[in-house]
């Protein structure tokens, strides 16, 4: 109680009481707002603790904490010389993570560079430390055949979960058992096949079960599995055909001639190509016509399409891997609404390997007005574009399919 009343002397603060069966504590509390701290002090007497609180201005250096708030900073640092700016950055973390690390960090290394980095110098360096760096001495020296430290002994299972595993089992007859019991090797891989089981083998010994052509020799299950070794297929020929001779034919209107694959013949001319679209709407035998990988670029792109809307017989075009731009694919696909027997038309990987949403949008509503195409080879991006275009096809489809029994019958 004398404490209590010195302290009211000196700092001339209201007093709290309250009642509490606590013994003397002393705690401190902070307010961002007021930036003042409290201090309660309690005293304990024999039947009741008297609290009493002190109100002090938090300060720093010597000043309240509200003098600093109409200070300005950016003048403050601009009377700095940069000798202090610099122990002022050591002392701060700036927290920005943009900021490199090197920056925020406050170490600084003042040794200058002995020149270029040398990695294998510094690896050679490296290696020579950690072998001529002496190991640490252990404190037991080893002994073939003698554990040191503890050895690890897993728990005592709980009788619970033993005698719960002993209680699963399954009864699968004694028809299935004695079968499984007595299958060979070869039986039981084919019953594997049969169930799916294809992690129980490999390869090998799948295909074999589904041709019944009998498990190789040594790889049942306690053979080795070896990786399968890949066949060697000769490369394909290279196209032998005769362009100008091929021109001629299709000029000539030969009836032998029905299908004509230039495909991979890279050194035909524009002008060996122009002439063979020019000879193409008088031909009336002429139905496949494969020019994939020959160079076509826009120039000829666009006179084939001239071609297309006068041709008569041609069912099947295959542009495929060249350089036509996007553009002229669907002047392509817009020639096939004036020919109404290409059936198949194909022209994916050309220079351009995205399309774009709208040349796919004409591209579909093009197929959509097609009644006569059924397959489009092309690589449609987007799958409102996709779904519309199947659809569609699988539309002709159905009616050619329907059109064709009507005229059997």
């Amino acid at each position: 109680m004398a404490d209590t009343a010195k302290d009211k002397e000196v700092l001339g603060e209201e007093e709290e009481e309250e009642e509490e069966e606590s013994t003397t504590t002393t705690t401190t509390t902070t307010s961002k707002k007021t930036s003042q701290w409290r201090k309660t002090r309690s005293t304990k007497t024999s039947a009741t603790t008297k609290t009493t609180t002190l109100t002090t201005p938090a300060k720093l250096y010597g000043k309240d904490l509200s003098e600093y708030d109409d200070v300005d900073v950016e003048s403050l640092l601009a009377q700095l010389s940069p000798e202090e700016i610099t122990i002022l950055a050591k002392e701060v973390d700036p927290d920005d993570n943009f900021l490199p690390p090197d920056q925020r960090c406050s170490y600084e290394c003042s040794k200058d560079a002995t020149g270029p980095l040398n990695r294998k110098q510094l690896i050679e360096h490296i290696n020579k430390q950690a072998i001529e760096t002496p190991d640490e001495p252990e404190f037991e020296p080893y002994v073939q055949g003698k554990v040191r430290g503890k050895k690890w002994v897993p728990p005592p299972r709980d009788a619970r979960e033993i005698e719960a595993e002993e209680q699963i089992a399954i009864d699968m007859g004694d028809e299935y058992e004695h079968a499984l019991n007595d299958a060979t090797q070869e039986e039981i891989i084919d019953l594997a096949a049969i169930l799916g089981f294809h992690s129980m083998m490999n390869q090998d010994q799948y295909h074999a079960s589904l041709l019944n052509k009998g498990q190789p020799v040594g790889m049942g299950w306690d053979g080795i599995t070896k990786s399968t070794q890949q066949k060697l297929f000769p490369m394909d020929p290279p196209n032998a055909t005769d362009v100008e001779e091929s021109i001629k034919r299709v000029k000539d209107d030969d009836s032998k001639l029905v299908d004509l694959n230039l495909n991979n013949i890279k050194n035909i001319s524009d002008e060996k190509l122009e002439q063979l679209f020019a000879a193409l709407p008088q031909n009336e035998h002429l139905e496949v016509l494969s020019l994939t990988n020959v160079g076509l670029t826009d120039k000829t792109a666009l006179l084939l399409a001239e071609a297309i809307e006068k041709s008569k017989t041609l069912r099947v075009l295959n542009v495929e891997t060249n350089f036509i731009s996007p553009p002229v694919i669907v002047k392509l696909v817009q020639a096939l609404l004036k020919c109404h027997t290409i059936e198949e038309f194909r022209a994916s990987n050309q220079r351009s390997a995205v399309l774009g949403n709208k040349i796919e949008m004409e591209i579909t509503d093009l197929v959509e007005k097609n009644p006569s195409l059924l397959r489009l080879g092309l690589h449609l991006e987007f799958n409102d574009a996709r779904h519309r275009v199947a659809a569609h096809l699988q539309r002709n489809i159905d009616r050619i399919r329907v059109k064709r029994l009507n005229q059997r019958k």
